[in-house]
């Protein structure tokens, strides 16, 4: 019989499935929960928590597996040359079962394929037909970053996660003796690891479910000046770093959704900032570098403490990296020194987009990084809202506020759907999923005011479609469905338009009431045949093959 907590979590596994994810399986959904919860310290999207699913067949007994690099999801177009000293590498490995306790059989698995696929000795395609596509680019973007960057002599965490309904309290001692069985061939191919292997129930899953991101953080100051709506303070070094860190030992990756430079990695200032920071003084820190810039809803001092709501690092995240990166590898108990903080209040959206401008725009700073900011991105927000879809501006703020997977688009997102869509360009979508909107030409062309602003309203209800009608499909496995999305999106605007190659005026003329899942379901029909025939991997979605293949069917159908 189940108990409270067994019962609790399945209504509130069904409850958010309904709202959340109507067209996801009892079983997908439970995976996609899973994952969002265990990585809830990564601050990942909906979509980044389900581009690392891997459940279905042949997955070894791995259901999703992440690679992080200093916290940052690693994807196949992640770029290693940013990354300096001092990188932690963590590989989260997730086994989700809906049953009601844990067994050994499914750490067995983990223990082979762990052998078999982290062996860096050992081919992947060897395993072609031994595992599923999703496991075998889960690991080769380890493999990948691994190996580029082994000479700098990262930090590596291998964490493995067995989830399911149960009771943890209760895992039999045969069960657990298993862990050091794997924990062995993990520090036989890696004797430096850190190893982790943890076991969750429903008590526990239900207890990361009541663990809310928190929007209020303590900031300690040794001085400060108080202005209106702002104040500028001295934080010393080592009350900077727990303001900034979280309880992981990484960096608060939501503090600088807002920045628009994104860590710059190795280049000369900071390289020179670290070595401001390693050489210990004469002068204090705070008098060579130009601080950081903190945007809040609301803050409110308490003697020598300021207590921040919902603070956005606008500028400075460059300084708070080094900072972090010294911290990490450095002796820095005896370190006084400190850095100058400015808390600006700011409510208004327009408000923030202008300190974030102005901040970034002091020194020299490529024009296409001020991206989130611009007027378009705001225009496109405020377009969509009215036919119930949100876009993510800011990453995860639609999330928090409990809106449907179904509604939500990040800008990251709307890229590939656009490049999908109105340049016909699948492969590059489907290639580069972090990195697609770095390249100034491609940025130009898919986030133009000379667009139509209808364009957006399509191009979103024709992805988040799209993923609903893939999601709905148990025979497809998570893989699939992230291949078949964008050609199934640029086949569907075709089929809308009933022109092979529509223009973006023809593109803005559909009614997005006629985007149905019929529509989605059809062009699946079409394409899925072809990703078949072609490999159905990720290289087939990745080539050129696929694309002149449905733009010569789209030709058949569409003279």
């Amino acid at each position: 019989m189940a108990n409270n907590d067994q019962v609790l979590l399945d209504q509130i596994l069904e409850e958010q499935r309904v709202s959340r994810a109507p067209t996801a399986t009892k079983s997908d959904f439970f995976e996609q929960y899973v994952a969002e919860q265990v990585l809830k310290d990564y601050d990942l999207s909906d979509d980044e928590v389900e581009y690392g699913l891997t459940g279905g067949g042949h997955d070894g007994g791995i259901d999703a597996i992440y690679t992080f690099a200093n916290g940052e999801l690693v994807q196949e177009d992640f770029d290693h040359t940013t990354l300096k000293k001092s990188v932690v590498i963590d590989v989260v490995i997730i086994q989700s079962k809906t049953s009601n306790g844990f067994d050994e059989t499914t750490i067995n698995k983990l223990i082979a394929i762990t052998g078999h696929l982290f062996a860096l000795a050992n081919p992947l395609s060897d395993y072609a037909t031994v595992y599923n596509e999703g496991v075998l680019e889960g690991v080769g973007n380890f493999r990948r970053l691994y190996t580029a960057i082994a000479g700098r002599f990262p930090t590596l965490r291998f964490m493995y996660f067995y989830v399911s309904r149960g009771e943890s309290n209760g895992v039999h001692p045969n069960v657990r003796r298993k862990t050091d069985d794997l924990r062995q061939v993990v520090l036989g191919l890696f004797p430096h690891a850190k190893y982790e292997f943890s076991f969750y129930g429903a008590s526990d899953l239900l207890g990361l479910a009541r663990r809310q991101p928190s929007s209020s953080f303590e900031l300690k100051f040794l001085e400060s000046l108080t202005g209106r709506d702002g104040y500028i303070a001295l934080v010393r070094l080592k009350d900077f770093i727990n303001f900034i860190r979280a309880d992981n030992g990484q960096l608060r990756k939501n503090l600088f959704e807002a920045n628009v430079r994104d860590y710059q990695g190795s280049n000369q200032v900071n390289e020179d900032m670290q070595q401001t920071l390693l050489s210990g003084g004469p002068e204090d820190f705070w008098w060579l570098n130009n601080g950081v810039t903190v945007v809040a809803s609301r803050a409110v001092q308490g003697g020598k403490i300021l207590t921040i709501e919902d603070p956005q690092i606008v500028n400075g995240q460059q300084t708070s990296t080094e900072i972090f990166n010294y911290f990490h590898g450095a002796n820095t108990d005896a370190d006084e020194r400190c850095v100058m903080v400015r808390v600006i209040v700011a409510n208004e959206p327009a408000s923030r987009d202008r300190i974030i401008k102005a901040t970034n725009s002091q020194t020299s700073i490529p024009a296409a990084s001020l991206r989130a900011t611009e007027k378009i991105h705001r225009d496109i927000q405020e377009f969509l809202v009215p036919f119930s879809i949100y876009y993510d501006r800011r990453k995860n703020s639609q999330k928090q506020l409990g809106r449907p997977i179904d509604k939500i688009i990040g800008i990251a997102l709307m890229a590939q759907a656009m490049m999908s869509i109105v340049l016909q360009r699948p492969d590059d979508a489907r290639a580069r999923p972090s990195s697609l909107i770095k390249k100034d030409e491609d940025y130009n062309r898919i986030f133009s005011p000379k667009l139509p602003i209808q364009i957006y309203l399509i191009a979103a209800t024709i992805v988040k479609t799209a993923q609903a009608s893939l999601r709905g499909r148990e025979d497809l496995a998570p893989k699939d469905r992230n291949n078949l999305l964008f050609y199934v999106a640029m086949h569907a605007s075709a089929a809308l338009t009933g022109v092979s190659a529509p223009t973006s005026e023809q593109l803005a003329t559909i009614a997005p009431e006629s985007i149905t899942d019929v529509v989605m379901n059809a062009s699946i029909s079409v394409v899925e045949p072809i990703y078949r025939e072609l490999g159905a991997n990720d290289q087939t979605a990745k080539g050129t093959q696929f694309l002149a293949a449905l733009k010569a069917k789209l030709s058949e159908q569409f003279p």
